[in-house]
Parts: structure tokens; C-alpha cells; sequence
């Protein structure tokens, strides 16, 4: 489903906190994510990177970061074009702040930059979230976990601000609770340890969309208004391979799905 995002940030442009070159650009040709373009960002970064204000990586750009990637406290990095991010650590996205980072054809926005390209950025670590304004996480390779813990301009629709996770490959686990904001969805991801999706309370009826992922282990949703749904997204039933737990006990298939870290895992259901 395509949704549009209408993104009103926090954050004010300021000085980025490691060098860059400055320019004044879009920084991709699809709808703003930051407040405004900020300051331009590629290059290779050996040790961690701590970026403050707005910053974005443009079409056709690369960011490489050794080490940690954090996006300091009502800060704003726009990735959501098709240029290509690596974080070798982990990322870490700070209360109030701003991740968008990857892109594929039809993910929230019809047209460029990513009416053809699917990208591949990649964070070798887990990415952690702590009070998050909202992300945008497309398409991306995660060899930890997606932590995101609380967040969001409260549940409102104006502004109008959406949190879409799709198109994920995480090989650990993912844990999602406590945003509250305009639209949630999450779809298309493959998980391969356990998915929670808990108290994640939005403006939007038709929100909440958790559909067509595939988890290796366990899928347990809880608390979530509206409750988790298919919505008009289309989608199909998740795969599991452990258990599915309340809300997100009626649209889910069990099946032995290997998980890397222990084989397939017991199968069993609870009703919602």
C-alpha cells in the first residue's frame, strides 16, 4: 500500500557535528523528511559518527561508518533516497529524532527517488531507537536486533506523521512498542528471530497493518489501537514459526520456519 507522508520534524537545522561538505540541495526528489535539505553527507567515516540537525544522503551518494552511526537528539538524517548506507556497528536514534534509511518502488510514495530502485544499506549491529519523533525503514539488512522504545508526536493527525518499517531483513529480533503518531505499519519483513509489536496507539483507523512478514521464531502483538490489522494494505497472512500471540493471533500461519540460532521451533496458538 502506498500512503502519504506528511512530515512536520522537531528539529531546527543546525551545524552538522563532523565534517561535511555544504551545499545547499534536495536531498532526494521525494516528499521532505527533515525541516529542511540540511547539509549533504557521503564519504567513509573509519570511527563512529554522531550527526546533530538536518543532514541527508543523496541520489547516487554512499556513507560508510566503521563504527556506531547515532542520530544525536532532534536530529534528522534523510537516507530515504537511492544512495547507499553501511554502518559496520550499531545505529542509535535519539529522543525526538529522525531516521529514514532505505528505499524500494511503491514504499509510502509514488515516483522518484524510488519508483525503481531497491536499495541494500546495511547496519551490521542492531539498530536502537529510544523516543523516536518516527522512521522511515525500508529495504535494510540488520544483523542485530530493531529496537524502538516509545516516541512520536502523540497520537494526532496533525501533524500527520507516519512510522513504516517494510521490506526488512533483521536476523535477530524486532521490538517495537510504545510510538504513538499517525499511521504504523509493518510489512514484508523477514525476522529471523522473534517479532513484538505492543501499545502502538495511532490517529489513523486504518493503521496498525502487520502483514505478509515472515518470523522465524515468535509473533506476539498486544495493546495496539486500532488492533493490528490487514487495513487496505493488500497484504497476506504473516509466516510464523513459533507462536502467534494476541492481536496478531488471527492472521498469522504456522510452520516450521528454521531459525539459524536453535532450528525449528515448537508450534502452538492463542486465541486473541
Amino acid at each position: 500500500m502506498v500512503k502519504l507522508r506528511i512530515l512536520v520534524g522537531l528539529c531546527a537545522a543546525c551545524a552538522l557535528a563532523v565534517s561535511a561538505a555544504t551545499a545547499a540541495a534536495d536531498p532526494t526528489a521525494g516528499p521532505p523528511i527533515c525541516t529542511s535539505a540540511g547539509s549533504p553527507l557521503s564519504g567513509t567515516y573509519d570511527g563512529n559518527l554522531t550527526l546533530s540537525g538536518n543532514n541527508y544522503v543523496a541520489d547516487g551518494k554512499s556513507l560508510t561508518v566503521g563504527g556506531d552511526l547515532t542520530i544525536a537528539p532532534g536530529a534528522c538524517l534523510d537516507a530515504f533516497s537511492t544512495g547507499t548506507v553501511n554502518v559496520g556497528g550499531s545505529v542509535w536514534v535519539r529522543e525526538s529524532a529522525i531516521l529514514a534509511l532505505g528505499c524500494a518502488p511503491g514504499v509510502d510514495f509514488e515516483g522518484p527517488p524510488c519508483e525503481n530502485t531497491t536499495t541494500d544499506d546495511t547496519v551490521g549491529g542492531s539498530l536502537f531507537a529510544y523516543d523516536p519523533y518516527t522512521m522511515y525503514l525500508t529495504a535494510d539488512t540488520i544483523g542485530g536486533s530493531l529496537v524502538s522504545l516509545g516516541g512520536g508526536p502523540g497520537a494526532v493527525s496533525s501533524p500527520f506523521v507516519n512510522f513504516p518499517i517494510k521490506d526488512m531483513t533483521i536476523q535477530r529480533n524486532a521490538y517495537i512498542a510504545d510510538w504513538h503518531g499517525g499511521w504504523f505499519g509493518f510489512l514484508r519483513n523477514d525476522v529471523n528471530g522473534s517479532v513484538v509489536v505492543s501499545n502502538i496507539i495511532t490517529a489513523d483507523p486504518d493503521s496498525n497493518e502487520v502483514v505478509t512478514n515472515v518470523v522465524h521464531r515468535n509473533l506476539i502483538c498486544s495493546g495496539n489501537s486500532p488492533a493490528v490489522q490487514f487495513g487496505d494494505s493488500g497484504g497476506s497472512p504473516n509466516e510464523a514459526g513459533g507462536f502467534a500471540f494476541g492481536q496478531c493471533g488471527f492472521n498469522v500461519i504456522l510452520e516450521d520456519l528454521n531459525y539459524d540460532g536453535g532450528g525449528p521451533q515448537p508450534i502452538s496458538v492463542q486465541a486473541p
